[in-house]
């Protein structure tokens, strides 16, 4: 164990024999986490994930730079089927440990299939799609979402039971079974998988006993006499000769001719009723089309009109002369905005990336700033984003400098970010500006001073200090 302070190797005394800090607390917090780490180990290995998960991170919460807890912590998240939560914990853990990491290994080992990435990926947003309808009240859309989920990666958890929980609604007691029975091999300290299927094994055990009871009451007869019961096997009748069964059969045919005669008007009536619905039906359809036709006739005349009122202010604009560029190119931004929902947020980055931002601030007037910071607000989480991966593809194999252009375009797009922010400030740190990094580092923050990344900024911004 070292010192906290200096770095040194700590004694058995409570303070640090080099620079004589008090490390009694310090130690104590140490043996804490190793206990936590040493717990959840061995509720790992028992696949006793929820335990263990629970452990680990009592562990990192004495000891945020414990490797050895953040790496076991992403195998718990990977076996759960949750893998952005387990490369989240391996990334953490190469940033305090880069050399000698196993962590690098499975990081590698995950990125070297990204076919098997985009099936993760496509997975989490059908879950999430599968939530929704939930939410709306249309299970069967949810559980065909779900059915994919599972095929796709039979390790999401939390995928199967909610499977399993739709299945208990609709009391398909066995389906439900053969969901959450997978989930027990999984974790079989999840609490939640536990409690339902507890509750399918009761049902499916009434079940059974209710079935037998039935089974056995319809071979037999009970008697009460005084305090005893009597049982008796039920007597039928046997039929009486070919006779009877030939006047059953003259009976039913007779039955039904009459009754198909004097159905018949009936059964015009309902007919032609049936006719003159489908007509009803028919004639409220195609004025309902005929309404909406005319709405989106509306409509277009609309956005006609206000592209025409566009065009000709980017006319006069032109002729008057000045800053033609910077207001040509925010009228041709708001020309695709006015497009509703066909605009393209990449074109009008486009032309919003052609203004002047010292014009933007000194020059323009009020409702150039306006109509800016609409254009931006408009497309600033989707361009954002985009930039946001050009980014990571260029941080993957180290061209930090096209990463900083990114980064800095995708925390200029979508300001609400902070993990764009974070993302240029170590580009500034691999690529060697110090000076960058702790500034960006401090604007981290204070922006997002209640965020992870706001203290792991911390941590980086005592490094790069000492």
């Amino acid at each position: 164990m070292r010192c906290y302070k200096c770095g040194c190797d700590l004694s058995e005394k409570d303070f640090c024999t080099s620079c004589g800090a008090d490390v009694g607390t310090y130690k104590q917090i140490i043996f804490l986490s190793n206990q936590y780490y040493n717990e959840g180990l061995e509720r790992a290995q028992v696949r006793d994930l929820t335990g263990a998960k629970e452990k680990l991170r009592q562990c990192l919460k004495m000891n945020k730079t414990h490797t050895q807890a953040r790496n076991l912590l992403g195998l718990v998240y990977f076996e759960l089927g949750e893998l952005v939560e387990a490369l989240t914990e391996w990334v953490i853990s190469t940033t305090y440990q880069p050399e000698k990491n196993i962590a690098t290994d499975y990081i590698g080992t995950v990125q070297s299939s990204p076919a098997a990435l985009d099936g993760i990926n496509t997975t989490i947003h059908k879950y999430n799609l599968a939530l929704n309808y939930c939410r709306q009240g249309s299970l069967d859309m949810a559980r065909i979402q779900l059915k994919k989920v599972v095929n796709t990666n039979p390790r999401l958890l939390k995928a199967r039971q909610l499977l399993a929980l739709l299945y208990i609604k609709d009391e398909e007691w066995e389906k439900a079974k053969r969901e959450l029975e997978p989930c027990r091999k999984i974790d079989i300290g999840n609490v939640l998988t536990n409690h339902y299927l507890r509750e399918v094994n009761e049902m499916l055990k009434l079940g059974e006993n209710h079935g037998t009871k039935k089974k056995e009451n319809s071979n037999a007869v009970y008697i009460q006499s005084g305090n005893d019961i009597i049982i008796q096997p039920k007597q039928t009748k046997e039929p009486r000769g070919f006779g009877l069964l030939l006047n059953i059969l003259v009976g039913l045919v007779i039955g039904l001719a009459i009754g198909w005669f004097l159905l018949a008007p009936l059964r015009m009536r309902f007919s032609e009723r049936n006719v003159e619905t489908e007509l009803q039906t028919a004639r409220e359809e195609l004025a309902s089309k005929s309404s909406d036709m005319e709405e989106m006739s509306r409509e277009y005349a609309k956005l006609q009109e206000q592209y025409d009122e566009t065009a000709a202010k980017l006319a006069s604009y032109e002729e008057e002369g000045g800053d033609n560029a910077d207001i040509k190119n925010l009228m041709l931004a708001q020309i695709e905005y006015d497009k509703g929902d066909s605009r393209d947020p990449i074109v009008i980055a486009g032309y919003l990336a052609n203004i002047d931002e010292t014009y933007v601030e000194q020059k323009a007037t009020d409702e150039f700033k306006t109509m800016y910071d609409l254009m931006m607000s408009s497309v600033g989480g989707a361009v954002g984003e985009q930039y946001m991966k050009a980014g990571d593809d260029a941080f993957r194999i180290s061209d930090y400098t096209s990463a900083i252009e990114n980064y800095k375009k995708a925390s200029q797009y979508d300001i609400e970010s902070s993990d764009a922010l974070f993302a240029l400030a170590d580009a500034y740190r691999l690529n060697g500006e110090k000076e960058m990094a702790i500034a960006t580092y401090v604007l981290v923050k204070e922006r997002f001073p209640e965020s992870e990344n706001a203290a792991r900024a911390e941590t980086f911004i005592s490094e790069l200090s000492e």
